[in-house]
């Protein structure tokens, strides 16, 4: 019962904003020219974006998979820094790098050449690969490592060069994992609207949601802002339903389980595969060292709202993580134990993934206005939505290990009477300690970062601290922004290394 009604909360909390977004809306007619040029530029951006970050991502993965080299491991857990990066600290980073008085154009001038400009629709692809080069990197680096060793070792006793490698090995992976991990990523730059705000504007780089958040925040024309909340969610719902269908079996058949090392080239294809390795680390990890030489020196000159902020961003990031930990545990045992209403539970709980937080914090906005001044709400509602958004993943890393404890333990816990607090102390905690403290990680890191629903409700005594650093962005205070983004930093990988952490020290299995 208790899995029922936490479905419910979260049913309520996703379609109830829905609701109130479809009703206000209206029909699409009211959609003008600039609008319509809005979502045009979205779903190109997206476009462009995603299929940027795949293919560079191919020599990228397919080289980390082939070569071995001192500190590969390490490189390969820093590409992956980006995932839990806040989007505004990313941004940053590629101001400090690409932006007028960055590393780039300061060798541009140094060398004649006319000097270019990060914002716009070149800023906002630029973020989005940078941002999703190593999620892409880590998709397709699988993909190559589940390849079974002895197709590899039966193709280079064929005497296999590599064109007839990647004809009759690579390429059946790729075409199984590219679609899946190009969709994700497309979903991820549909709803990118830190990335928008900061590095887009004007009539050709304006997005769907950076057109929701003008809407409200300088026209107040809360129907336009209904009808673009709409828009956006229905392309959001059908990307996501296509995420489902993408993916195609590569058919390599099952090996052993044996993991070895991918056949290295030699010549020329070994440089090349040292080159990929080097770009692609380079254009990753420069613009994040700019960040901490720049902001260092600004930490001492900090001025008192960034604190303020942080403080605020600390415990939505807290509370939000807690909420998504419980709901998605509660949703995950009673699925996991095939409960009354467990397929309507599992469809709950990845419910968030067919929306956006801006889209969600639309339609709150316009239940709360209704009521209440919409500033005095503004953390507990980034609290609901976070922890809506977080939901998904949260649940997805728990229920496969649910499903294993209720088949491992579970007759057992019965016949014990092992049930209620007792049980979750005893036996649940223990046993997903884990994958509840790498999602609780997870969770608290997204939180800290979000600049969505916040932009929407804040007033100037309820900023978290992304929104203070857009702020200074925005006052061309680069110095103490590239240092507030120093803090937001370390306080996300802070709480997503002591909540991980606790789940490795706690865990028993």
């Amino acid at each position: 019962m208790m899995g029922i009604g936490v479905a419910a909360v979260v049913a309520a909390l996703c379609l109830m904003p829905l609701g109130a977004v479809v009703v206000r809306a209206g029909g699409l007619a009211g959609l003008g020219p600039g609008d319509w040029q809005a979502v045009v530029f979205t779903v190109q951006q997206a476009l462009i974006s995603a299929a940027l970050s795949c293919f560079l991502a191919v020599p990228v993965a397919r080289a980390l998979a082939r070569q071995r080299f001192p500190g590969r491991g390490m490189l390969i857990a820093l590409m992956g820094a980006p995932f839990i990066l806040p989007v505004i600290v990313a941004v940053l980073a590629l101001v400090a790098v690409f932006g007028r008085s960055g590393v780039v154009n300061d060798l541009l001038g140094a060398l004649g050449l006319p000097k270019q400009s990060i914002y716009g629709a070149q800023g906002v692809v630029l973020a989005h690969v940078f941002l999703n080069l190593p999620l892409a990197v880590r998709m397709l680096l699988l993909g190559w490592q589940s390849i079974p060793a002895e197709r590899f070792r039966l193709a280079t006793s064929l005497g296999f060069g590599p064109g007839e490698m990647f004809r009759h090995l690579e390429r059946p992976m790729l075409r199984a994992v590219m679609p899946g991990a190009f969709v994700v990523i497309f979903v991820i730059c549909l709803t990118s609207f830190a990335v928008a705000l900061t590095l887009g504007g004007g009539p050709g780089a304006t997005t769907v949601e950076l057109a929701i958040y003008q809407a409200v925040k300088f026209d107040f024309d809360l129907g336009r802002a209904a009808l673009l909340a709409t828009v956006q969610f229905g392309l959001c719902a059908l990307v996501a339903g296509l995420a489902w269908r993408v993916a195609r079996p590569a058919a390599f058949g099952a090996g052993v389980g044996r993991v070895v090392p991918v056949p290295a080239p030699v010549g020329w294809r070994r440089g090349g595969d040292a080159l990929a390795i080097l770009l692609a680390a380079g254009f990753l990890l420069v613009p994040l060292g700019t960040v901490v030489l720049r902001g260092l020196p600004g930490l001492t000159e900090l001025p008192a709202q960034v604190w303020a902020a942080l403080g605020r961003s600390v415990a939505v990031a807290l509370i939000s993580t807690l909420l998504t930990l419980g709901v998605a545990l509660a949703l995950a045992l009673a699925v996991a134990a095939r409960a009354r209403g467990a397929a309507l539970m599992d469809a709950v709980a990845v419910l968030p993934l067919a929306t956006s937080g801006l889209v969600l914090g639309v339609g709150l906005f316009l239940i709360v206005q209704l009521f209440a001044l919409p500033s005095r709400v503004a953390l507990p509602v980034t609290v609901a939505v976070n922890a809506a958004l977080s939901l998904p993943f949260v649940y997805r890393l728990l229920l496969p290990e649910a499903q294993a404890l209720h088949a491992d333990y579970g007759r057992l816990a019965a016949s014990l009477g092992l049930d209620g607090w007792a049980g979750l102390r005893l036996l649940v905690l223990p046993r997903l300690a884990r994958p509840l403290g790498f999602g609780a990680g997870l969770s608290a890191a997204f939180a800290m970062g979000d600049l969505g629903v916040i932009a929407l409700f804040a007033g100037d005594g309820q900023a978290t601290l992304p929104l203070v650093i857009e702020r200074l962005m925005g006052a061309y205070r680069m110095e103490q922004a590239m240092a507030a983004a120093l803090v937001l930093v370390a306080s996300s990988l802070a709480l997503f290394w002591a909540f991980d952490a606790w789940g490795r020290r706690h865990a028993t299995a």
